[in-house]
């Protein structure tokens, strides 16, 4: 017994698993926190059947507000791989004054409450705009608002690829005249695509779902502005619990769609390069 125990301990501590009793924990712990509150909220959507549900999330004003947030965050998430990427490569690639600083910074909208961004972005862009630019109650307004909240997404995704990129294949290509975009296109750009395009699936699912930092400047218009996050809100103001959870769902599955994608997507890349090597 003595030495079948000892065994035990000695291959939990090869593997690194934590045995059954962690196993069961952490199952426990996700059924609290996650599983759970979705299949109450799953439930509730579903309390006047199907037909009910469907009525509820093809409504005039949730399709409104469905697309508005669609349509946006797909925008967002567009100007994110470009800017993201290239302010991943400017902390990686180059030496500037205040760089820690700037670095620091990206990972800000993490931290800072997001009706915070609002405020801000009201005040800069709002009626009272100091720089006279005026995007509040329009998409633009919702586009930058969510675009800095989802920013660090991109980038923490594309900066470590960068930092371990083989820097010997670039300087190779340069020095058989490759320009500098033919060296991007043909070297850089194909390492990076995996980073590129995961960190453009994480800010597109965050922004479908964010509210605080659009609260403020969107105005939430009715088929204008209006982002489902506030769509949902509305219907639970006027007391209709079944709406809420009826399109709050369609954002879970859309949001749970693209995060399945971009596993199968990273699977496959990590099989290929495997393969490769």
């Amino acid at each position: 017994m003595a030495t079948t125990l000892t065994r035990r301990k000695n291959w939990l501590a090869v593997t690194g698993t934590v045995g059954p009793l962690g196993i069961g924990i952490a199952a426990l712990w996700l059924s609290v926190i996650v599983l759970l509150p979705l299949a109450a909220l799953t439930v509730t959507s579903l309390e006047d059947g199907i037909s009910g549900f469907w009525d509820a999330v093809t409504a005039p004003g949730a399709l409104a507000a469905l697309r508005v947030t669609i349509t946006v965050s797909v925008i967002v998430a567009l100007i994110n791989v470009v800017m993201g990427t290239m302010i991943a490569w400017v902390l990686v690639r180059d030496e500037f004054p205040g760089k820690r600083i700037v670095n620091a910074l990206i990972d800000l909208p993490f931290a800072l409450p997001t009706i915070v961004a609002s405020i801000v972005m009201l005040s800069l862009y709002g009626p009272q705009s100091p720089i006279d630019v005026h995007l509040n109650a329009t998409q633009p307004g919702l586009i930058v608002a969510l675009a800095f909240v989802t920013l660090p997404f991109v980038v923490r995704s594309v900066q470590p690829v960068l930092m371990e990129a083989d820097r010997e294949v670039e300087e190779a290509a340069a020095s058989l005249g490759a320009s500098n975009w033919t060296i991007f296109r043909r070297v850089v750009l194909p390492t990076l695509a995996p980073a590129v395009i995961s960190g453009a699936g994480l800010a597109f699912a965050r922004a479908i779902g964010e509210y605080g930092s659009v609260v403020l400047i969107g105005g939430n218009i009715p088929r204008e502005t209006q982002v489902a996050s506030q769509y949902i809100q509305q219907q639970i103001e006027i007391d209709r619990p079944v709406s809420a959870a009826a399109v709050s769902v369609t954002l879970l599955v859309i949001a749970f769609v693209t995060l399945f994608v971009l596993r199968i997507f990273a699977a496959r890349n990590q099989r290929r390069e495997e393969h490769a090597q």
